[in-house]
């Protein structure tokens, strides 16, 4: 399966260097099953890695100070030297890993030059996180390479860091997490206020998981999400002056936050509101996870959906017109937009006799409305990053 992925990156590396790599890398994507946007605000999330990945083929050149990574998908590449100070440039994608680097840069970490190409199967802008993927795919890869003993957890926050400081981007650990501690057929519990997490089995047997791609592109930063935290970071700042014993934004009550509305305004009290109860749905679908109650983590997908149009307001017409016509087919438990929002995917829960079927009604009908041919990917839960032997590829 990974093969068509890792061949083409290996041909690739091959006619640009002329050289075999020594190591080839899987960092995969995610989705998150529940709690969207609640990383950032002390709360719980269930996600988990899938098996769209982005493969990195790898050679240190111990010769040379010069690191030179090809986007094969883009056709773009870029080099630059590991003993100077890195800093933002033009090329996004590579902000992501000059962020990554730039934190590894000093005194005790002696890195040397490297040829990398990178190939990948997610989809980039529909929120499967194809960025902390790229992140925390090159973090692990200077670990492996150059010996620097850096945990999981720091992987996974280098990556989150990366996106802070040189892509703009404020956005939680629950994405970079994922791409680092995921494992098959398992969703995680992760606590964002301590990074304290737990696997759940994700037997969905007789269901299915279809991620229904809007095929609008989003950026965070063009979507709104930082404004989104800005509203949040507001709400917080009322509750605790009125609220200072309460320790966790996840502890606050709504009887709480409906005594400072007027105080903090009606932007911020609906951005909480769905954050306190999002939290909660998130601790209720973990329970239905493990309990084998799929048709209440389906209607606490849709729950959340709501939530997230009209309170969070990050959704869009296209995933709206998704998720409501979604939710009218028979065989469907659940539907909401996934990820930071303002297009990408929405992920539907559907009974597996009937999944056909919906993705047909559903692609024909957004084709009609919008005149857009509605992408599909139905996604299994895998491993976190990971080397690859290579022993069988040709």
């Amino acid at each position: 399966m990974h093969e068509q992925l890792i061949n083409p990156t290996l041909q690739k590396f091959r006619t640009e260097f002329k050289e075999e790599p020594e190591h080839i890398f899987l960092s995969p994507g995610r989705i998150n099953i529940i709690g969207e946007h609640v990383d950032y605000s002390d709360g719980f999330v269930l996600p988990a890695a899938i098996d769209k990945y982005i493969c990195f083929a790898v050679r240190k050149l111990p010769q040379t100070n010069l690191c030179t990574i090809i986007a094969k998908d883009l056709g773009e590449e870029y080099t630059f030297d590991v003993t100077k100070e890195v800093k933002p440039v033009q090329q996004m994608w590579m902000n992501y890993i000059l962020g990554v680097f730039s934190q590894l840069q000093n005194s005790e970490n002696q890195f040397c030059g490297m040829e990398i190409v990178f190939s990948s199967t997610i989809p980039m802008g529909s929120g499967l996180s194809s960025s902390a993927a790229l992140e925390c795919g090159f973090a692990y890869i200077l670990n492996e390479l150059f010996y620097l003993h850096l945990t999981k957890k720091e992987i996974a926050v280098i990556g989150q860091k990366s996106e802070h400081t040189f892509a703009g981007v404020q956005c939680g650990i629950m994405d970079q997490f994922a791409s680092v501690f995921g494992k098959e057929d398992k969703v995680m519990m992760l606590d964002c206020h301590s990074l304290e997490h737990q696997y759940f089995d994700a037997e969905l047997k007789g269901y299915s998981l279809l991620l229904f791609d809007s095929c609008v592109k989003h950026t965070h930063l063009t979507s709104g999400y930082n404004e989104r935290r800005k509203d949040v970071e507001h709400g917080k700042k009322v509750l605790w002056k009125k609220f200072p014993e309460v320790e966790k934004f996840r502890d606050f009550t709504t009887t709480m936050l409906d005594s400072v509305k007027e105080e903090m305004g009606s932007v911020s009290y609906k951005r909480c509101l769905y954050l306190l109860n999002e939290i909660k749905r998130v601790e209720m679908a973990a329970k239905a996870i493990s309990e084998g109650n799929i048709e209440y983590l389906g209607r606490l997908l849709t729950e959340t959906h709501a939530g997230l149009s009209t309170e969070f307001e990050v959704s869009c017409d296209e995933l709206d017109f998704l998720v409501e016509h979604t939710l009218q087919q028979e065989g469907v438990l659940g539907a909401r937009m996934m990820g930071g929002g303002f297009g990408g995917c929405s992920i539907n829960l559907i009974k597996e006799n009937k999944a056909e079927e919906v993705m047909q009604a559903i692609s024909e009908k957004y084709f009609e409305h919008f005149n857009i041919q509605m992408k599909v990917y139905q996604v299994k839960i895998s491993d976190g990053i990971k080397e690859y032997n290579n022993e069988y590829i040709i």
